[in-house]
């Protein structure tokens, strides 16, 4: 499965790569909004990062047919309820992304 990761962490960045790379998916490290899917299934979204500005990103993403993973600490409360208003189909705390990549991606990609 084609993943688009929006982060700007170079520590996140590099982890979300070589995790769904391992788990044979084709990730894609973005900066921008792209003009078209690019062929992806799914987005993983940064809220924390201001210069990814998720408040756009996530509609922008979702009328693209791209289902959004956003990613926030679980003490950062404000963050996954922006990731909420924005349309996130999918919100994980950091931990869940390290430990449950997989099965998140799996249930986004059912009808």
């Amino acid at each position: 499965m084609k993943v688009l990761v929006f982060e700007d962490n170079l520590m996140w960045s590099s982890r979300l790569l070589q995790s769904l790379k391992g788990l044979g998916h084709e990730p894609v490290l973005m900066t921008s909004i792209p003009d078209d899917s690019m062929g992806a299934v799914a987005a993983i979204v940064n809220l924390g990062s201001a210069s990814l500005k998720p408040k756009e990103l996530v509609p922008a993403l979702s009328a693209l047919g791209v289902k959004v993973v956003g990613h926030a600490g679980h003490k950062e409360k404000d963050l996954l309820q922006l990731g909420r208003e924005a349309g996130c189909d999918r919100l994980a705390t950091n931990s869940e992304l390290t430990f449950k990549i997989e099965s998140i991606l799996t249930e986004l990609d059912r009808p």
